[in-house]
């Protein structure tokens, strides 16, 4: 028998009787193949059996061929292989959401290996919901000569993406200079953010969220040799503001997850996500005003890109613990960021005594 979908070749096998070897002919449809190959199988189907009027065995049901067992299997693989083209296309026995977890074996655990579980569908999420509110995106308004303060080999995340600035501008009008953002950490309408985000600027503007204008902020305190400035605004409608909690950086461990949040090139509230990938970091940056030597810095791989510098670096419990300031210029996910232990020693200072030397 020779089908048009197949081509049939003779073999002999053990017992030298002549059997039929199917070869897949890819220029025809599946549905065909199988089709010819049910057809086949039903040809083959021995007669039932049935026992003989002397308890003789009979009409006993004959073994089924070479051919017809070959046929059989081959149905069996396009009915799986269909089967299994079916499950990974539309993830029919996969999860549900974008967890992801790893969990330790009982041998490895007894070891002394902790069991370590992420789940990027839930806490990150959480974390994110809780603090954003608090995020701020800062808009520094300049003297059209203002230059940003970014060096050679690092880069702060905050200015140098302004509008207009170093243009020809021939109006003395302040114009948009740079933006970056900034978090409340205190209900009454503090800011913290970076000195560099606010340098040289002739007006402040903060968007809060929740507010249809920005509110105009004033300085309370900046140090450049830190990279710190606090913000003040004040209420439209007297309500309190939201405020993320100042965390304790030193208790944060290398590997631990991190969350930066802020405004990168103008893209509002922009969550990133990494680890902590060192701490106690020293960097320089050069520029037109000297050199800036930063310590104690942490270090991370979630993503840090201009307008980021000010907002809030995160543990998973939503904490504070360290701002967000430079990038190497030179390097794909080093970001640093402030900790939190050096800006709790300062914040009294900036608070209280204004601009520090």
């Amino acid at each position: 028998m020779k089908h048009d979908d197949m081509h049939e070749e003779n073999a002999i096998n053990d017992a030298n009787e002549p059997v039929t070897v199917y070869v897949y002919d890819s220029s025809k449809r599946p549905e065909d193949l199988r089709s010819s190959y049910e057809n086949e199988l039903a040809a083959s189907e021995p007669a039932e059996w049935t026992p003989s009027g002397d308890g003789n065995r009979g009409n006993e049901p004959k073994r089924p061929s070479f051919r017809t067992m070959t046929a059989t299997f081959l149905i069996g693989a396009v009915f799986v292989g269909g089967m299994a083209f079916a499950s990974d296309r539309y993830d029919l026995f996969g999860g549900f959401g974008a967890s992801a977890s790893v969990t330790a074996s009982p041998a490895i655990e007894d070891s002394g290996l902790k069991t370590a579980s992420v789940n990027a569908a839930g806490s990150s999420a959480s974390v994110y919901e809780a603090a954003n509110p608090a995020v701020v995106k800062i808009e520094n308004y300049s003297a059209p000569s203002a230059s940003g303060r970014n060096g050679t080999n690092f880069l702060f995340g905050g200015r140098g993406g302004g509008i207009g600035q170093g243009q020809g501008q021939t109006t003395s009008e302040p114009v948009l200079a740079g933006t970056g953002s900034g978090f409340f950490y205190s209900a009454d309408g503090y800011i913290l953010t970076n000195e560099h985000v606010i340098a040289d600027a002739s007006e402040l503007k903060v968007t809060v969220q929740g507010y249809d204008q920005p509110l105009t902020a004033k300085v309370v305190g900046s140090s450049a040799d830190l990279d710190l400035a606090v913000l003040k605004v004040e209420s439209p409608d007297g309500k309190a503001f939201p405020k993320l909690t100042l965390g304790d950086s030193n208790e944060a461990k290398i590997g631990d997850w991190v969350i930066a949040i802020g405004n990168p090139y103008g893209f509002d509230h922009t969550m990133t996500m990494g680890v902590l990938s060192a701490k106690e970091r020293p960097i320089t940056i050069s520029d037109e005003e000297g050199e800036h030597e930063y310590k104690h810095l942490l270090q991370t791989d979630a993503s840090i890109n201009s307008g980021n510098s000010g907002g809030p670096l995160l543990n998973d419990k939503g904490e504070v613990i360290g701002i967000n300031t430079a990038v190497n210029a030179e390097a794909q996910g080093i970001g640093f960021a402030i900790p939190t232990s050096t800006i709790k020693e300062a914040l009294g200072g900036l608070t209280g005594n204004g601009t520090q030397s």
